[in-house]
């Protein structure tokens, strides 16, 4: 069997999880920054409203930070929230916008005509890595299993995911397949716009298995509706010591949905400095501990030119599979 190794496409050079080392450290005496403003793309309860305001919460609750503010504005898969900073950058030196994966690839795909390297990057500071997983009662029980069914069925064994064909949940599930040495065209994904309409094709058996978030696939197998059958770690994850790694099981690929922090473009170098220090040093605090531990995240640190060599290699390995599947 042919294997392509992904990580040698550059798919995630960075993307094993930074985890913190040692002890967190007590709160700060004094703030490193008097206020932050976070800019949320999204709308309330989503994956970058979490994020911000879960930072925020770390950095005040340390001391870090003296006050943090936050204003969701939804639109445009997210172009509405990085338009307005572009156009209002002089007078947004106090924002951080939140954002993750999908800005590479919807600036791919043209939903919005910006991308990363039209606003300043401060820091990657997240990620939750992603997971296959099958219903309970499947007979499948690996990704071997899994790739002997496609074998035997390709059209009968579709995977299903949480977003439009094209988007993150498709290209992962056609990156671990082109890596086990299949064809990634040949792939059946079926998408669903919520977690319940998923669980229920899942069940009756419309699709073998469902490509998803890792902290909601530890989620569903906590709750005893799943079984992980792949995760896109380099190593196994603690939140799920039992759920082994696609590289374990010899398909050599790691993804990882990073969120992190963007200024303005021409953001001062010594605010961009400020901002990078204190996001630095929030790592070290029990406050950020508690908020990583209880939403499921793992440290990913990368500043300045480490966060723009991430996304450029982002970008590289995305765009290629998006060419193949026909998607650009």
């Amino acid at each position: 069997m042919k294997t392509m190794n992904l990580g040698r496409r550059a798919l995630m050079i960075a993307a094993a999880a930074a985890l913190s080392v040692g002890a967190p450290v007590a709160s700060s005496a004094e703030p490193v920054v008097d206020a932050i403003h976070f800019l949320i793309p999204g709308g309330a309860g989503g994956g970058w409203d979490g994020t911000a305001r879960g930072t925020g919460e770390a950095l005040t609750g340390s001391g870090l930070v003296g006050t943090a503010s936050y204003e969701n504005m939804s639109g445009g898969g997210g172009g509405k929230a990085i338009g307005f900073l572009i156009e209002n950058a002089d007078s947004n030196h106090g924002t951080l916008m939140v954002n993750s994966t999908p800005i590479v690839i919807r600036s791919l795909t043209g939903v919005f005509p910006h991308n990363f390297r039209d606003l300043t990057l401060v820091s990657g500071t997240i990620g939750d890595y992603a997971a296959l997983v099958v219903g309970k009662d499947s007979p499948i029980n690996s990704m071997s299993d899994l790739m002997a069914a496609f074998d035997a069925d390709p059209s009968g064994t579709a995977i299903g995911g949480g977003s439009v064909p094209g988007g993150m949940d498709h290209l992962v599930a056609a990156m671990v397949m082109e890596a086990a040495g299949k064809d990634a065209l040949g792939v059946k994904y079926i998408p669903y716009d919520a977690g319940g309409k998923a669980m229920a094709a899942l069940l009756s058996g419309e699709i073998a298995a469902l490509s998803t978030g890792f902290s909601e696939a530890v989620d569903l197998a906590n709750a005893g509706e799943v079984k992980i059958i792949g995760v896109t770690s380099d190593e196994r994850v603690a939140a799920a010591p039992d759920a082994m790694t696609m590289k374990e099981q010899g398909i050599d690929t790691t993804f990882v949905n990073w969120r992190g922090f963007f200024g303005a473009p021409g953001l001062p170098d010594d605010k961009l400095a400020m901002y990078q220090d204190v996001i630095a040093k929030m790592y070290e605090t029990e406050e950020w501990a508690t908020v990583r531990d209880r939403n499921g995240w793992v440290d990913i640190h990368n500043s300045g030119d480490d966060f723009l060599t991430f996304l450029e290699a982002q970008e590289k390995a995305i765009g290629d599979l998006m060419k193949k599947l026909g998607f650009l």
